[in-house]
């Protein structure tokens, strides 16, 4: 399992852009599974699969909406955690939960556009999943832009997000190999 996160340095909109119109963090995470990708992606239209992820990394609260299949599927899980291991910085800015929201639009079986948000907070995480198969073996890549617009603490706070989201992957990760062996 591979995370690679490092800054980008963004556009500037100006001599006295602020740090947080300059900058933001990548995550580029791949996920490997033992199982050919029709398998794959029949777990990642799976309801009770994206809900098992959900209580794997402790969720107190989630609602999961799938709706169709392959090219034209839409995912939701829109999941409230506790924000334990938080930095004090950054609590002041999310409170005692996290509620994230997380969306996929599949545009075929094998490929789908990725928005994560977290309603309320200054921020963005747009991206893609892809995913492809060598003998038998299927790979799913998540590569995520996150941005913060937070003077002064921004690129701290997406380093952070940067780290949640690359721990949220392992655990799906982990969940899925389980799903998929039975």
């Amino acid at each position: 399992m591979m995370a690679l996160a490092h800054p980008l340095p963004g556009r500037l909109d100006g001599p006295h852009a602020s740090e947080d119109s300059r900058m933001s963090k990548r995550i580029r995470h791949e996920l490997t599974y033992d199982a050919p990708l029709a398998d794959v992606a029949a777990m990642l239209a799976d309801p009770a699969f994206r809900e098992r992820v959900c209580a794997f990394q402790g969720v107190t609260r989630q609602t999961v909406a799938i709706d169709g299949s392959g090219a034209g599927m839409t995912v939701s899980i829109d999941q409230v955690q506790p924000a334990k291991g938080i930095p004090a910085f950054a609590t002041k800015f999310v409170g005692d939960e996290v509620n994230i929201v997380q969306q996929e639009t599949w545009s075929t079986v094998d490929r789908a556009a990725l928005t994560v948000t977290i309603p309320g907070k200054p921020g963005e995480m747009e991206g893609t999943v892809t995913l492809t198969e060598a003998g038998g073996v299927t790979t799913e890549v998540v590569d995520l832009e996150i941005k913060v617009r937070i003077p002064l603490v921004g690129s701290k706070i997406e380093g952070l997000i940067g780290d949640l989201l690359t721990k949220a992957l392992r655990a799906e990760n982990k969940v899925g190999r389980e799903y998929l062996a039975g």
